[in-house]
């Protein structure tokens, strides 16, 4: 609890750290709490999912034009569409924009065109410190049966988030994305960093953190910028998070009492907030219980896991199932390739609370 009113403490005073900020003429400066405000109004309750096509392991089998599937992606997100969803967050890769810059940007368009024609706005995940560390282009591994993401990649990688922390490549990368989709209204927000510090890196990540918010600010995009607080426990990451995201994303896989909690803290920045990861079914994180208090307190709500395929995001974080059998209980994913949902129930109540089933 001291963790957390540590670093909400800080955030409270950002109005301080903006005045400081335009004393040193950075490009561009934070929302101001209204500006936020404003431009979490004019959207509808936002709900949705972390997506990636069922074809693809991870992001670069996701983004490389031989395995860019825009067939499954149209249909997959027809399903998000028919339970009333209206906003998918997607990870993408500058491995894959420096193979093929302007490849890469036309097929970001046409992920966007699909999106678009389903009634979906996107949140875009630049870099990434989860899963495995060294990502190659090319051919990408087949799914291990029965584990958890097994293929996924970090962006940039490990180590190379922090021999690469003042790369002209990333930078490049960055501020050529942002500033291709700066005005584009299909794109509801830039997410800079996910999970900063996982995988062991803690204040490692800070740097190149730093630095990406500081090139988003430069091309300073019509839409928010953020990175989400995930981990109480990395205090210098989290204070920097807060202060200096125009809306507050977070993580939170814990049951409705506790989650519940979180909101209420992170209330006090005065900012919208938008959960970006909930939905761990053994953990009690589920949508009967979560999704409800979420639109009570009118919190974005955006679940890890869409269709199962070969991310293999049903088998839990921490509990391979080596032999590929399915697991009692799905830890993530809400439909099946075919479109039918894993639990209808779920399905029912999503669209119920969507204005989806009316």
């Amino acid at each position: 609890m001291r963790t957390k009113l540590k670093i909400l403490a800080v955030a409270c005073l950002m109005p301080l750290s903006m005045k400081l900020a335009a004393q040193q003429k950075t490009p561009a400066k934070v929302w101001s709490q209204e500006k936020a405000k404003t431009w979490y109004a004019q959207n509808q309750w936002l709900v949705g999912a972390d997506f990636i096509p069922s074809t693809a392991i991870n992001q670069l089998e996701m983004w490389q034009a031989d395995t860019f599937d825009p067939k499954t992606i149209d249909t997959e997100l027809g399903y998000a569409q028919g339970i009333g969803m209206n906003v998918m967050r997607v990870f993408l890769h500058h491995l894959a924009w420096q193979q093929d810059p302007e490849g890469f940007k036309k097929r970001m368009d046409q992920y966007l065109a699909i999106s678009s024609k389903h009634g979906i706005k996107t949140m875009f995940v630049f870099f990434d410190d989860c899963w495995n560390k060294v990502p190659k282009t090319g051919k990408q591994p087949e799914p291990k049966p029965g584990i958890h993401n097994s293929g996924w990649m970090q962006d940039p990688g490990q180590p190379a988030s922090e021999e690469m922390a003042n790369s002209p490549v990333l930078q490049k990368y960055v501020k050529d994305v942002l500033t291709r989709f700066k005005a584009d209204k299909r794109v509801l927000l830039w997410d800079l960093y996910n999970e900063p510090g996982n995988s062991g890196k803690g204040n490692k990540s800070l740097p190149l953190l730093k630095n990406t918010f500081k090139w988003a600010k430069e091309v300073d995009p019509s839409q928010p910028v953020s990175a989400g607080l995930w981990d109480w426990n990395l205090e210098d990451l989290n204070r920097f998070q807060a202060a200096n995201s125009d809306v507050i994303t977070y993580h939170d896989y814990s049951p409705v009492a506790d989650h519940l909690k979180t909101v209420q803290f992170l209330k006090i920045t005065g900012r919208p907030l938008i959960c970006t990861e909930y939905m761990a079914r053994p953990r009690n994180s589920t949508f009967a219980t979560v999704l409800p208090m979420l639109k009570k307190e009118n919190v974005g709500a955006i679940n890890w896991g869409f269709v199962t395929g070969k991310t293999n995001t049903i088998y839990a974080w921490d509990t391979p199932m080596p032999d590929g059998s399915q697991p009692k209980l799905w830890f993530h994913d809400i439909f099946h390739k075919d479109g039918t949902p894993y639990k209808s129930e779920e399905t029912d109540l999503i669209k119920s609370l969507t204005g989806r089933g009316k």
